[in-house]
């Protein structure tokens, strides 16, 4: 997440050379990513949709987002 970002609430994901935007929520994804990188970043998010909201709106206050635990 990038401080001040634009709505609606988003992360960015990179992998390799590629970059996605991820909505929080919907999971509509801009960019391109490898067919298994991409199911593993939904799978991700789906998991921590509450966490990514909270950490969206630290960010947008201007605060540091708190770390959320990868895929395992």
């Amino acid at each position: 997440m990038y401080w001040n970002d634009h709505s609606p609430p988003h992360f960015h994901a990179k992998y390799g050379s590629y970059e996605i935007v991820v909505t929080i929520g919907t999971c509509v994804v801009e960019g391109k990513f490898s067919k298994r990188a991409l199911q593993h970043v939904i799978e991700w998010s789906d998991l921590h949709k509450e966490e990514l909201l909270n950490d969206w709106e630290l960010c947008r206050e201007g605060k540091p987002p708190r770390r959320i635990a990868p895929l395992e």
